[in-house]
Order: structure tokens, then sequence, then C-alpha cells
């Protein structure tokens, strides 16, 4: 009897579990099918090189221009500076909790580093309003640019940065390290050539998975960038990304207008789809070698 009540429980979870994976696979599926349903008529209605590579976004004009390659190279300007600030740091970061820190501090570091990913996105953007902007301002320009959205963005990616690679770190047998450092490596030596490169594939997700959630990043962007639509002109400049023009101009936009800001989304999701399969394609590639 308790073996019957035990496999029919096994069974049952067995549906449950296959049937959330369903859900999660069906849910991806139904938001591609809806963007690119969607996106793409309106593309080829514009056409292709001019939607993608038109240096004009000027919906209201007659004739209308639906250029959005100032938004696609704000969007990558901003997500590139970004990563150059984030990634490193969250990597040293990392690195810090993982072999370097205090057991006695490393509670609290530990729960600031949690507590930055629970921040709402509004909050960033009103700190990067009122302490980022007046800072970059004293550099140059107005200070709503692609330099103050890049150091807010650069921040909000530390906690999945931080978080993906002390765990993967922590993942590594600790016969790395200390096989390093009895063959006479020094400490330093021992994490940034060994223990690291072993932790590679995780780096490299937390690095893919910052990049997505900054390429995908609005409300904070929208409160920093300058939106205004135009080719990027430098740092101290300011730009519009592909999400901001989208939240900006959905709530009044209609007809074509409406189809080229949906068609806007079917572009930054593929950007999406193209960063995961590359990393997908390299971390296959690095196994099978």
């Amino acid at each position: 009897m308790r073996r019957t009540k035990s496999f029919l429980a096994e069974r049952v979870m067995k549906l449950v579990f296959i049937a959330s994976a369903c859900a999660s696979v069906a849910a991806l599926a139904l938001v591609c099918v809806f963007l690119f349903f969607n996106g793409v008529p309106p593309i080829i209605k514009i056409g292709v090189v001019d939607f993608l590579f038109g240096r004009e976004w000027s919906p209201n004009d007659t004739p209308p221009s639906f250029g959005i390659l100032p938004m696609i190279l704000g969007s990558v300007s901003i997500t590139a500076g970004a990563a150059v600030i984030g990634v490193p740091t969250g990597i040293l970061t990392a690195c810090y909790m993982a072999y370097y820190c205090p057991k006695k501090f490393y509670g609290v570091l530990k729960s600031a580093t949690q507590l930055l990913a629970g921040i709402p996105s509004v909050v960033y953007g009103f700190f990067g309003i009122v302490c980022l902007v007046p800072i970059v301002r004293m550099i140059g320009g107005n200070g709503s640019s692609v330099l103050t959205a890049s150091l807010l963005l650069g921040i909000m990616i530390l906690p999945t940065v931080i978080g993906i690679c002390e765990a993967s770190l922590r993942a590594v047998p600790p016969s790395y390290y200390d096989g390093a450092v009895a063959l006479g490596a020094s400490r330093e030596r021992a994490i940034y050539a060994v223990v690291l490169p072993a932790a590679k594939s995780g780096v490299s997700a937390a690095a893919v998975l910052a990049i997505g959630r900054a390429i995908g990043e609005t409300m904070a962007v929208i409160m920093v960038a300058g939106n205004q639509a135009r080719m990027p002109a430098g740092l101290l400049k300011g730009v519009r990304s592909m999400t901001a023009n989208i939240v900006i101009e959905m709530g009044y936009a209609a007809d074509l207008h409406r189809e080229a800001l949906i068609a806007t989304g079917a572009v930054l999701f593929a950007f999406i789809l193209i960063i995961n399969f590359v990393f997908s394609y390299f971390n296959a590639k690095e196994r099978g070698a």
C-alpha cells in the first residue's frame, strides 16, 4: 500500500514538473509568436533598410519617418558602458566575498548586494537624477547622457553579476586553489589564474544575464539618458534607447506608428535572443573541446 502511494505521488510530481516546464516553453513561444507576428509586417511595410538603418524617427511628420538606428546605437552604447563598469566590478566583488571577506562582515555585504536587486528601477532613476546627473554635469553637458545611464545601469547589474559569479567561484573544488598555492602561487595569482578560468562558464553566464538586464531596462534609462532620438554623439550627450522609445510613445501611438513601436520591441527581443544563442554556442563549443 505504501509503495503504491509512493509510486502515485512520484507520478503526480513528475506530471507537475513536466507541466511547469511546458508552461515555461509555451510562454516563451507565445511571446515570440506575438512579437514577430505583429512586428515583422510593419518592418516590411516601412522597409527593412529604412527601418533598421534609418537615422530619422519622426512619426508625426508628413510623410513620417521610422528609422530606429539612433535607438539601436543608443541601447548598444548604454549597455556597453554598463557592462564595462558593472561586470568587472561585480567579478572583483565576488572574488572578495568568496576568498577575502571576513566572516563577520560577509553577512552584511551579502545582504547589501541582495538588497540592491530588490530596489525598484524608478528609485534607481531618482538616485541617478539627484546624485549622478549633477556629478556628470560637472564634467560637461547637462548631465543626462550616455555616461550617466551607463553608470546607473552598471550599479543595477551588480547584484546579478556578484550573485552568479560568487556561486560559480564557490563551486570550483577547493583543491584547485590549494594546489596553486602549494605550488608557490600567490593568493591573487591562484584566484585569477586558476579559480576564475575554472569558473569561466558561470562568469560568462553572469555577464550575459547582466547585459540582458541592461539592454532591457526602461524606467531608469528614461530618467537619466536624455531621451533624444538622435545618433549618439559622445558620452556626455543624450540618447534614447529602444525600450525608452517604446514606453514614451506607446501611450498615444496609432496605426503605423504603433506597429513600428511593436516592431522595435521585436528587434530588441531579437538582440537578446542573438546574445543568448551566441553565448550558448561558445559554451557548447568549449565543452565539446
